[in-house]
């Protein structure tokens, strides 16, 4: 059984790139799979391996500059979600180009997961979905607005042309973990709103924490991980994932006659080029026979 930890914490790291080689090292040798995120302003990511792994690196980034306070959200799942473990140095851990954004300076008010419905419910409340649309697309919070960005760094953008549309209103933000809602509720105190809220923990908590049938969460919540999505209790969802565009899929996809297995699916048949199919079909065959090689040499043991 694998643990998976999703993980953010934001910190001041004077120098990210001296800390990479040991947390790489601790994850290869306790046989951690994932990805982890370090930038100046902290750390991200997502890594699974087995309880005594997940541990000692988790314990690991506790001890970090400014880390000793870390959260993180939990999971399990019979077989590994990730294929390799990488620990990358970025200027952000979560990208949304604002430079003048600190979360560790100021945030919006927390709301637990059993407080959140009451809030979003309530009149004067405007809930926003901070996440990219082919997130949305499969799942959101009934009643919630999608600004249809297709990266976090367009949300400043979005906010500024759709601001007036909100006045008088006290704002609501979401995400799957709550690192996008730190930095986006932040950058609306910069810009003057006063009463903006966020989800603690994120849906992933709330997802974990809330019955279903209290739930007013709709369809599944994507996760950067193998798992694609999860629902209620976040037991796997039905969702896989394109490798032509990295967005989800569902299994009655497959039978359309846009898709190709590691190629092409419906949603980006027409936006990708034939030099890109056949390239991603060049990449799908050495993966089949990379695996046929495997296969082989375990016969032979």
């Amino acid at each position: 059984m694998y643990t998976i930890a999703a993980l953010y914490h934001f910190t001041r790291f004077t120098d990210p790139a001296a800390i990479k080689p040991a947390l790489l090292k601790l994850c290869l040798a306790q046989k951690v799979q994932g990805s982890l995120l370090l930038a100046h302003e902290g750390i991200n990511g997502t890594i699974a391996g087995p309880r005594a792994g997940i541990d000692a690196v988790l314990a690991h980034i506790k001890a970090l500059p400014g880390c000793a306070d870390l959260e993180w959200k939990e999971a399990t799942r019979d077989h590994a979600p990730f294929g390799k473990m990488k620990v990358r140095l970025k200027k952000e851990i979560v990208t949304m180009g604002q430079p003048d954004v600190d979360p560790r300076a100021k945030v919006g008010n927390y709301v637990e997961p059993e407080d959140w419905n009451d809030l979003i419910r309530s009149d004067d409340v405007v809930v926003i979905d901070t996440r990219n649309d082919y997130e949305v697309a499969i799942g959101t919070f009934e009643g919630a607005i999608d600004p249809k960005t297709q990266s976090f760094g367009e949300f400043p953008q979005w906010w500024e042309e759709n601001k007036d549309r909100f006045h008088n209103k006290r704002v609501a933000m979401f995400c799957t973990g709550g690192i996008r809602c730190e930095k986006s509720t932040n950058y609306l105190l910069g810009q003057g709103v006063e009463d903006v809220y966020h989800l603690k923990g994120g849906i992933l908590r709330y997802l974990e924490e809330t019955p279903a049938e209290e739930s007013i969460w709709e369809g599944d919540c994507f996760v950067f991980d193998n798992r694609v999505s999860v629902g209620h209790g976040l037991v796997e969802g039905p969702h896989e994932l394109c490798h032509g565009c990295r967005h989800p899929i569902l299994p009655a996809d497959k039978m359309r006659p846009e898709f190709e297995q590691g190629v092409s699916c419906h949603q980006c048949f027409h936006t990708t080029t034939d030099a890109d199919k056949d390239r991603f079909r060049e990449r799908q065959k050495q993966m089949r026979l990379k695996q046929e090689r495997k296969a082989k040499l375990r016969g032979s043991l």
